[in-house]
Protein backbone atom coordinates (compact mmCIF):
# COMPACT_ATOMS: atom_id res chain seq x y z
CA UNK A 1 0.00 0.00 0.00
CA UNK A 2 1.24 3.31 -1.04
CA UNK A 3 2.41 6.05 2.44
CA UNK A 4 0.02 8.58 2.73
CA UNK A 5 2.57 10.24 4.85
CA UNK A 6 5.29 12.45 3.09
CA UNK A 7 6.47 13.67 6.77
CA UNK A 8 8.05 10.39 7.83
CA UNK A 9 10.88 11.13 5.08
CA UNK A 10 12.59 13.03 8.22
CA UNK A 11 14.64 11.55 11.01
CA UNK A 12 11.58 11.37 13.43
CA UNK A 13 9.14 9.32 12.73
CA UNK A 14 5.59 11.26 13.35
CA UNK A 15 3.90 9.63 16.62
CA UNK A 16 0.61 8.40 16.31
CA UNK A 17 -1.33 7.28 19.77
CA UNK A 18 -4.32 4.41 19.22
CA UNK A 19 -6.51 4.29 21.90
CA UNK A 20 -9.14 1.36 21.68
CA UNK A 21 -9.99 -1.35 24.58
CA UNK A 22 -10.23 -4.03 21.92
CA UNK A 23 -6.70 -5.32 21.98
CA UNK A 24 -7.46 -6.92 18.58
CA UNK A 25 -7.95 -3.48 17.28
CA UNK A 26 -5.23 -1.89 18.70
CA UNK A 27 -2.51 -4.76 17.96
CA UNK A 28 -4.17 -4.22 13.70
CA UNK A 29 -4.03 -0.89 14.02
CA UNK A 30 -0.50 -0.37 15.37
CA UNK A 31 0.90 -2.58 12.51
CA UNK A 32 -0.34 -0.98 9.71
CA UNK A 33 0.70 2.70 10.96
CA UNK A 34 3.98 1.01 12.11
CA UNK A 35 4.17 -0.51 8.51
CA UNK A 36 3.97 3.19 7.34
CA UNK A 37 6.70 4.51 9.07
CA UNK A 38 5.39 5.73 11.97
CA UNK A 39 6.11 5.77 15.47
CA UNK A 40 2.80 4.38 17.27
CA UNK A 41 1.94 3.64 20.75
CA UNK A 42 -1.25 2.22 22.09
CA UNK A 43 -3.68 2.61 25.23
CA UNK A 44 -6.53 0.81 26.38
CA UNK A 45 -8.91 3.40 27.56
CA UNK A 46 -8.81 7.31 28.10
CA UNK A 47 -7.03 7.29 31.37
CA UNK A 48 -3.98 5.72 30.03
CA UNK A 49 -4.63 7.55 26.72
CA UNK A 50 -4.34 10.89 28.80
CA UNK A 51 -1.02 10.07 30.23
CA UNK A 52 0.39 8.84 27.44
CA UNK A 53 -0.20 11.70 25.66
CA UNK A 54 1.02 14.09 28.23
CA UNK A 55 4.24 12.32 28.33
CA UNK A 56 4.43 12.23 24.27
CA UNK A 57 2.34 14.82 22.66
CA UNK A 58 1.45 12.46 19.64
CA UNK A 59 1.31 14.11 16.35
CA UNK A 60 -2.28 12.28 16.18
CA UNK A 61 -4.45 10.43 18.29
CA UNK A 62 -6.78 7.69 16.76
CA UNK A 63 -8.91 6.95 19.41
CA UNK A 64 -12.43 5.15 20.02
CA UNK A 65 -15.03 6.23 21.37
CA UNK A 66 -16.80 3.99 23.81
CA UNK A 67 -14.58 2.24 26.44
CA UNK A 68 -14.84 1.96 29.96
CA UNK A 69 -13.20 4.13 32.73
CA UNK A 70 -13.32 6.78 30.43
CA UNK A 71 -14.96 7.05 27.12
CA UNK A 72 -13.25 8.92 24.07
CA UNK A 73 -15.21 12.22 24.36
CA UNK A 74 -13.92 12.66 27.35
CA UNK A 75 -10.90 11.78 26.69
CA UNK A 76 -10.56 14.15 23.96
CA UNK A 77 -11.86 17.36 26.00
CA UNK A 78 -8.31 16.33 28.83
CA UNK A 79 -5.72 15.85 25.30
CA UNK A 80 -7.35 19.34 23.98
CA UNK A 81 -6.76 21.03 27.94
CA UNK A 82 -3.14 19.71 27.27
CA UNK A 83 -2.24 21.02 23.72
CA UNK A 84 -5.72 22.84 21.68
CA UNK A 85 -3.21 21.80 18.41
CA UNK A 86 -3.81 18.02 19.19
CA UNK A 87 -5.15 15.94 15.86
CA UNK A 88 -7.90 13.44 17.24
CA UNK A 89 -9.40 11.41 15.04
CA UNK A 90 -12.63 9.50 16.46
CA UNK A 91 -13.86 5.95 15.93
CA UNK A 92 -17.42 5.37 16.50
CA UNK A 93 -20.19 3.02 16.15
CA UNK A 94 -23.04 4.54 12.73
CA UNK A 95 -25.43 4.49 15.87
CA UNK A 96 -23.08 7.67 17.69
CA UNK A 97 -22.45 9.84 15.00
CA UNK A 98 -23.82 12.56 16.50
CA UNK A 99 -21.72 12.45 19.27
CA UNK A 100 -18.84 12.33 16.87
CA UNK A 101 -20.16 15.30 15.02
CA UNK A 102 -20.58 17.50 18.11
CA UNK A 103 -16.91 16.56 18.86
CA UNK A 104 -15.66 17.34 15.85
CA UNK A 105 -17.21 21.00 16.90
CA UNK A 106 -15.50 20.38 20.09
CA UNK A 107 -12.52 20.49 18.66
CA UNK A 108 -12.02 17.03 17.07
CA UNK A 109 -10.06 16.65 13.73
CA UNK A 110 -12.47 13.91 12.05
CA UNK A 111 -14.39 10.50 12.47
CA UNK A 112 -14.81 7.41 11.05
CA UNK A 113 -17.35 4.98 11.52
CA UNK A 114 -16.61 1.22 12.34
CA UNK A 115 -16.49 -0.97 11.11
CA UNK A 116 -13.64 0.95 9.12
CA UNK A 117 -11.73 0.59 6.21
CA UNK A 118 -7.75 0.67 6.47
CA UNK A 119 -7.54 3.05 3.21
CA UNK A 120 -10.14 5.42 5.06
CA UNK A 121 -7.72 5.27 8.37
CA UNK A 122 -4.58 5.49 6.72
CA UNK A 123 -6.33 8.71 4.69
CA UNK A 124 -7.52 10.25 7.94
CA UNK A 125 -4.08 9.91 9.34
CA UNK A 126 -2.49 11.21 6.60
CA UNK A 127 -4.65 14.27 6.38
CA UNK A 128 -3.92 15.53 10.15
CA UNK A 129 -0.37 14.93 9.67
CA UNK A 130 -0.27 17.25 6.80
CA UNK A 131 -2.71 19.47 8.37
CA UNK A 132 -0.23 19.37 11.99
CA UNK A 133 3.03 19.85 9.39
CA UNK A 134 0.99 23.00 7.64
CA UNK A 135 0.51 24.57 11.41
CA UNK A 136 4.12 24.02 12.02
CA UNK A 137 5.41 25.69 8.97
CA UNK A 138 3.13 28.60 9.18
CA UNK A 139 4.04 28.89 13.29
CA UNK A 140 7.62 28.75 12.17
CA UNK A 141 7.37 31.21 9.22
CA UNK A 142 5.64 33.72 11.37
CA UNK A 143 8.63 33.76 14.13
CA UNK A 144 10.96 33.86 11.46
CA UNK A 145 8.49 36.89 10.18
CA UNK A 146 8.35 37.92 13.92
CA UNK A 147 11.91 38.05 14.80
CA UNK A 148 12.78 40.07 11.25
CA UNK A 149 10.50 42.84 12.57
CA UNK A 150 12.05 43.30 15.78
CA UNK A 151 13.20 47.10 15.99
CA UNK A 152 16.92 45.56 16.82
CA UNK A 153 17.00 44.07 13.60
CA UNK A 154 15.80 47.35 11.33
CA UNK A 155 18.95 48.50 9.42
CA UNK A 156 19.79 52.30 10.72
CA UNK A 157 23.12 54.25 11.92
CA UNK A 158 20.93 57.53 12.29
CA UNK A 159 20.07 58.93 15.45
CA UNK A 160 16.89 59.98 14.37
CA UNK A 161 15.50 56.70 13.88
CA UNK A 162 16.95 55.43 16.36
CA UNK A 163 14.35 57.61 18.75
CA UNK A 164 11.88 56.43 16.57
CA UNK A 165 12.45 52.72 16.71
CA UNK A 166 12.59 53.19 20.70
CA UNK A 167 9.11 54.52 20.37
CA UNK A 168 7.92 52.04 18.63
CA UNK A 169 8.92 50.02 21.01
CA UNK A 170 6.79 51.82 23.81
CA UNK A 171 3.86 52.13 21.40
CA UNK A 172 3.91 48.21 20.49
CA UNK A 173 3.13 47.42 24.07
CA UNK A 174 -0.14 49.56 24.10
CA UNK A 175 -2.98 48.84 22.43
CA UNK A 176 -3.66 52.71 21.27
CA UNK A 177 -4.86 53.56 17.55
CA UNK A 178 -1.42 54.80 15.98
CA UNK A 179 -1.29 57.56 12.79
CA UNK A 180 2.12 56.76 10.53
CA UNK A 181 3.10 60.11 8.62
CA UNK A 182 5.57 60.55 6.41
CA UNK A 183 6.70 60.83 2.58
CA UNK A 184 5.95 57.86 0.29
CA UNK A 185 8.71 55.61 0.46
CA UNK A 186 9.70 55.90 3.89
CA UNK A 187 8.84 52.44 5.48
CA UNK A 188 5.32 53.65 6.82
CA UNK A 189 4.31 50.12 6.26
CA UNK A 190 7.14 49.14 8.34
CA UNK A 191 6.86 50.82 11.01
CA UNK A 192 3.32 49.41 11.05
CA UNK A 193 4.32 46.10 10.99
CA UNK A 194 7.40 46.50 13.75
CA UNK A 195 4.69 47.65 16.05
CA UNK A 196 2.66 44.66 15.29
CA UNK A 197 5.40 41.96 16.04
CA UNK A 198 6.24 44.03 19.03
CA UNK A 199 3.02 43.45 20.35
CA UNK A 200 1.26 41.39 22.58
CA UNK A 201 -0.94 41.02 19.26
CA UNK A 202 2.21 39.71 17.01
CA UNK A 203 0.01 35.77 17.44
CA UNK A 204 -2.91 37.65 15.16
CA UNK A 205 -3.12 38.26 11.67
CA UNK A 206 -1.47 41.92 10.30
CA UNK A 207 -3.72 42.71 7.67
CA UNK A 208 -3.03 45.37 5.29
CA UNK A 209 -5.53 48.05 2.87
CA UNK A 210 -4.23 50.46 0.65
CA UNK A 211 -7.04 52.80 0.43
CA UNK A 212 -6.06 54.71 -2.80
CA UNK A 213 -6.20 51.31 -4.30
CA UNK A 214 -9.33 49.86 -4.01
CA UNK A 215 -12.17 52.29 -5.70
CA UNK A 216 -14.28 53.85 -3.44
CA UNK A 217 -17.48 52.10 -4.26
CA UNK A 218 -15.70 48.48 -3.44
CA UNK A 219 -13.70 50.40 -0.24
CA UNK A 220 -16.74 49.67 2.65
CA UNK A 221 -17.10 46.06 1.61
CA UNK A 222 -13.52 46.04 1.83
CA UNK A 223 -13.35 47.21 5.56
CA UNK A 224 -16.37 45.64 6.85
CA UNK A 225 -17.52 42.64 4.21
CA UNK A 226 -20.80 42.40 2.88
CA UNK A 227 -23.58 39.56 3.07
CA UNK A 228 -24.91 37.68 -0.03
CA UNK A 229 -27.10 39.64 -2.75
CA UNK A 230 -26.12 43.03 -0.83
CA UNK A 231 -25.33 44.42 -4.62
CA UNK A 232 -24.54 43.27 -7.98
CA UNK A 233 -22.21 40.55 -7.79
CA UNK A 234 -22.08 39.55 -4.29
CA UNK A 235 -22.55 35.69 -4.75
CA UNK A 236 -22.00 34.86 -1.26
CA UNK A 237 -21.23 36.22 2.31
CA UNK A 238 -17.63 37.83 2.62
CA UNK A 239 -15.75 38.46 5.42
CA UNK A 240 -14.23 42.10 5.33
CA UNK A 241 -10.68 43.30 6.44
CA UNK A 242 -11.73 44.27 9.98
CA UNK A 243 -12.84 40.47 10.34
CA UNK A 244 -9.85 39.13 8.56
CA UNK A 245 -7.62 40.78 11.37
CA UNK A 246 -9.52 39.75 14.45
CA UNK A 247 -7.35 39.72 17.46
CA UNK A 248 -4.49 41.50 15.26
CA UNK A 249 -3.42 44.46 13.62
CA UNK A 250 -5.01 46.45 10.58
CA UNK A 251 -3.08 48.58 8.92
CA UNK A 252 -4.92 51.05 6.18
CA UNK A 253 -2.65 53.00 4.51
CA UNK A 254 -3.50 56.16 2.70
CA UNK A 255 -6.14 57.21 5.24
CA UNK A 256 -6.71 60.42 3.50
CA UNK A 257 -8.40 58.80 0.60
CA UNK A 258 -11.14 57.66 2.18
CA UNK A 259 -14.63 59.11 1.23
CA UNK A 260 -16.96 61.32 4.08
CA UNK A 261 -19.51 58.81 4.28
CA UNK A 262 -16.90 55.98 4.99
CA UNK A 263 -14.91 58.24 7.89
CA UNK A 264 -18.21 58.25 9.58
CA UNK A 265 -18.68 54.62 9.78
CA UNK A 266 -15.14 53.99 10.26
CA UNK A 267 -15.35 56.87 13.65
CA UNK A 268 -17.86 54.51 14.53
CA UNK A 269 -16.35 51.37 14.74
CA UNK A 270 -13.06 52.95 16.90
CA UNK A 271 -15.44 54.25 19.12
CA UNK A 272 -18.16 51.65 19.80
CA UNK A 273 -15.94 48.29 18.44
CA UNK A 274 -18.21 47.26 16.23
CA UNK A 275 -19.80 47.43 12.58
CA UNK A 276 -22.50 46.05 9.91
CA UNK A 277 -21.28 44.13 7.14
CA UNK A 278 -22.70 45.83 3.27
CA UNK A 279 -26.46 44.99 2.93
CA UNK A 280 -26.43 43.18 6.58
CA UNK A 281 -28.27 44.34 10.32
CA UNK A 282 -26.19 41.90 12.32
CA UNK A 283 -24.13 43.66 14.41
CA UNK A 284 -20.18 42.27 14.20
CA UNK A 285 -17.60 43.24 16.99
CA UNK A 286 -14.41 43.16 16.54
CA UNK A 287 -11.11 43.23 18.23
CA UNK A 288 -8.75 45.05 16.32
CA UNK A 289 -5.51 47.34 16.79
CA UNK A 290 -5.64 50.01 14.37
CA UNK A 291 -2.30 51.60 12.75
CA UNK A 292 -3.48 54.46 9.83
CA UNK A 293 -0.72 55.83 7.06
CA UNK A 294 -0.61 58.85 5.19
CA UNK A 295 1.40 61.38 3.30
CA UNK A 296 -1.18 64.15 3.60
CA UNK A 297 -1.14 66.61 5.95
CA UNK A 298 -4.68 65.17 8.00
CA UNK A 299 -4.57 68.69 9.48
CA UNK A 300 -4.58 71.09 6.83
CA UNK A 301 -7.76 68.55 5.34
CA UNK A 302 -9.50 69.50 8.63
CA UNK A 303 -9.04 72.76 8.21
CA UNK A 304 -10.69 72.39 4.92
CA UNK A 305 -13.40 70.24 5.60
CA UNK A 306 -12.23 67.46 3.98
CA UNK A 307 -11.28 65.29 6.93
CA UNK A 308 -13.58 65.13 9.94
CA UNK A 309 -12.13 66.41 12.86
CA UNK A 310 -13.52 64.34 15.24
CA UNK A 311 -12.10 60.90 13.06
CA UNK A 312 -8.62 62.91 13.05
CA UNK A 313 -8.79 62.92 17.26
CA UNK A 314 -9.77 59.38 17.07
CA UNK A 315 -6.98 58.70 15.22
CA UNK A 316 -4.27 60.84 16.31
CA UNK A 317 -3.64 58.71 19.74
CA UNK A 318 -0.28 58.46 19.25
CA UNK A 319 1.36 60.25 15.91
CA UNK A 320 5.04 58.63 14.20
CA UNK A 321 6.58 60.11 11.58
CA UNK A 322 8.95 58.32 9.49
CA UNK A 323 12.24 60.06 8.69
CA UNK A 324 13.23 61.31 4.94
CA UNK A 325 16.27 59.70 3.80
CA UNK A 326 17.85 62.91 2.85
CA UNK A 327 17.39 63.43 6.64
CA UNK A 328 19.44 60.72 7.59
CA UNK A 329 22.49 60.46 5.16
CA UNK A 330 24.71 57.99 7.59
CA UNK A 331 21.79 55.11 6.14
CA UNK A 332 22.53 56.13 2.55
CA UNK A 333 25.74 53.65 2.84
CA UNK A 334 24.21 51.39 4.92
CA UNK A 335 20.67 50.70 2.83
CA UNK A 336 22.91 50.69 -0.23
CA UNK A 337 25.28 47.49 0.78
CA UNK A 338 22.50 45.83 2.03
CA UNK A 339 20.00 46.14 -1.30
CA UNK A 340 23.46 45.35 -3.08
CA UNK A 341 23.67 42.21 -1.00
CA UNK A 342 20.25 41.03 -1.33
CA UNK A 343 19.90 41.81 -4.91
CA UNK A 344 23.03 40.26 -6.17
CA UNK A 345 22.04 37.20 -4.29
CA UNK A 346 18.60 37.28 -5.51
CA UNK A 347 19.81 37.95 -9.27
CA UNK A 348 22.87 35.54 -9.02
CA UNK A 349 25.20 38.31 -10.27
CA UNK A 350 29.19 38.89 -8.12
CA UNK A 351 29.32 42.14 -7.29
CA UNK A 352 32.00 42.97 -4.47
CA UNK A 353 30.80 46.42 -3.21
CA UNK A 354 30.19 49.62 -4.53
CA UNK A 355 33.33 52.26 -5.31
CA UNK A 356 33.97 55.32 -4.08
CA UNK A 357 32.36 57.81 -6.94
CA UNK A 358 29.25 55.51 -7.08
CA UNK A 359 28.84 56.17 -3.13
CA UNK A 360 29.81 59.60 -3.62
CA UNK A 361 26.91 60.24 -6.21
CA UNK A 362 24.51 57.86 -4.03
CA UNK A 363 25.37 60.18 -0.74
CA UNK A 364 24.53 63.55 -2.74
CA UNK A 365 21.90 62.66 -4.32
CA UNK A 366 18.21 64.04 -2.51
CA UNK A 367 16.17 60.82 -2.77
CA UNK A 368 12.76 62.33 -3.47
CA UNK A 369 11.44 58.80 -3.41
CA UNK A 370 13.31 57.79 -0.12
CA UNK A 371 14.17 54.20 0.78
CA UNK A 372 12.17 52.50 -2.81
CA UNK A 373 13.79 54.68 -4.71
CA UNK A 374 16.97 53.85 -3.16
CA UNK A 375 15.72 50.31 -3.68
CA UNK A 376 15.34 50.41 -7.04
CA UNK A 377 18.13 52.46 -7.86
CA UNK A 378 20.57 49.40 -6.17
CA UNK A 379 18.25 46.63 -8.39
CA UNK A 380 19.62 48.58 -10.75
CA UNK A 381 23.12 48.81 -10.58
CA UNK A 382 22.91 45.43 -10.03
CA UNK A 383 21.47 44.17 -13.07
CA UNK A 384 23.40 46.57 -15.28
CA UNK A 385 26.81 45.63 -13.61
CA UNK A 386 29.52 44.33 -15.80
CA UNK A 387 32.34 44.44 -13.41
CA UNK A 388 33.20 43.40 -9.96
CA UNK A 389 31.71 46.86 -8.61
CA UNK A 390 29.60 49.09 -8.99
CA UNK A 391 30.98 52.37 -10.42
CA UNK A 392 28.70 55.55 -11.41
CA UNK A 393 27.60 54.70 -14.53
CA UNK A 394 25.65 51.47 -13.37
CA UNK A 395 23.21 54.15 -11.38
CA UNK A 396 20.28 55.50 -13.00
CA UNK A 397 20.72 58.76 -14.91
CA UNK A 398 19.22 60.82 -12.47
CA UNK A 399 21.61 60.01 -10.17
CA UNK A 400 24.74 58.64 -12.07
CA UNK A 401 24.61 62.54 -12.88
CA UNK A 402 24.46 63.97 -9.93
CA UNK A 403 27.51 66.04 -8.45
CA UNK A 404 27.57 65.94 -4.63
CA UNK A 405 25.57 69.04 -4.28
CA UNK A 406 22.71 68.21 -6.61
CA UNK A 407 23.66 70.89 -9.44
CA UNK A 408 26.47 70.83 -12.33
CA UNK A 409 29.31 73.38 -11.47
CA UNK A 410 31.28 75.36 -13.34
CA UNK A 411 33.88 77.81 -12.68
CA UNK A 412 32.68 80.69 -13.75
CA UNK A 413 29.52 80.67 -12.06
CA UNK A 414 31.16 79.41 -8.53
CA UNK A 415 33.80 81.70 -8.13
CA UNK A 416 34.39 85.50 -8.29
CA UNK A 417 36.69 86.83 -10.84
CA UNK A 418 40.77 87.37 -10.17
CA UNK A 419 40.58 91.21 -11.23
CA UNK A 420 39.02 93.27 -8.87
CA UNK A 421 41.76 95.20 -7.04
CA UNK A 422 42.17 94.87 -3.13
CA UNK A 423 45.14 93.61 -1.11
CA UNK A 424 47.42 90.43 -1.57
CA UNK A 425 45.69 88.21 0.50
CA UNK A 426 42.29 89.00 -1.00
CA UNK A 427 43.67 88.42 -4.69
CA UNK A 428 45.13 85.35 -3.77
CA UNK A 429 42.11 84.27 -1.74
CA UNK A 430 39.69 84.97 -5.12
CA UNK A 431 42.78 83.41 -6.88
CA UNK A 432 42.36 80.07 -4.83
CA UNK A 433 39.04 80.00 -4.73
CA UNK A 434 38.60 79.56 -8.66
CA UNK A 435 41.86 77.28 -9.06
CA UNK A 436 39.31 75.19 -6.40
CA UNK A 437 36.10 75.91 -8.44
CA UNK A 438 37.61 74.97 -12.43
CA UNK A 439 39.46 71.49 -10.81
CA UNK A 440 36.17 70.39 -8.88
CA UNK A 441 33.94 71.28 -12.38
CA UNK A 442 36.80 68.90 -14.08
CA UNK A 443 36.08 66.03 -11.68
CA UNK A 444 32.34 67.15 -12.56
CA UNK A 445 31.37 68.14 -8.96
CA UNK A 446 33.56 64.61 -7.29
CA UNK A 447 35.28 65.80 -4.26
CA UNK A 448 37.30 63.15 -3.47
CA UNK A 449 39.22 63.42 -6.88
CA UNK A 450 39.27 67.17 -6.75
CA UNK A 451 41.19 67.00 -3.55
CA UNK A 452 43.42 64.37 -4.94
CA UNK A 453 44.18 66.30 -7.54
CA UNK A 454 44.75 69.72 -5.98
CA UNK A 455 47.11 67.67 -3.37
CA UNK A 456 44.89 68.20 -0.30
CA UNK A 457 42.89 66.47 1.89
CA UNK A 458 39.44 66.15 1.42
CA UNK A 459 38.55 67.81 4.33
CA UNK A 460 40.60 70.53 3.93
CA UNK A 461 38.67 70.90 0.30
CA UNK A 462 35.62 70.94 2.48
CA UNK A 463 37.02 73.36 4.52
CA UNK A 464 37.76 75.79 0.94
CA UNK A 465 34.09 75.26 -0.42
CA UNK A 466 32.78 76.84 2.84
CA UNK A 467 35.07 79.94 3.21
CA UNK A 468 35.01 80.47 -0.57
CA UNK A 469 30.91 79.78 -0.79
CA UNK A 470 31.40 77.14 -3.52
CA UNK A 471 28.65 75.31 -3.65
Amino acid sequence: MTTQFPAVQTTAAPAVLVVDDDEAIREMLAAVLSRDGLSVTTAADGVEAIAAFAAQRHAVVLMDVRMPRMTGLQALAEIRKLDRTASVILMTAFAEVGSAVQAIKDGAFDYVIKPFDIAEILLQVGRALQMRRMRDDIATLHRELSSSYHTDRILTASPRMGELLQTIAKVAKSNATVLVTGESGTGKELVAAAIHYNSPRNAGPFVKVNCAAVPEGLLESEFFGHEKGAFTGAQARRRGRFEQAEHGTLFLDEIGDISASLQVKLLRVLQEREFERVGGTELVRTDVRVIVATNRNLEEMVRQGLFRQDLYFRLNVVTLRTVPLRERPEDVRLLASHFLQRFAAENRIEVGGIDEQAMERLLAYRWPGNIRELSNAMERAVVMSTGAMIVAEDLPEQIAGCPEDGEAITGTDAAPPISGGGGLREQVSRFEARVVAEALARNEGNRMRTAQELGISRRSLLYKLQEYGIS
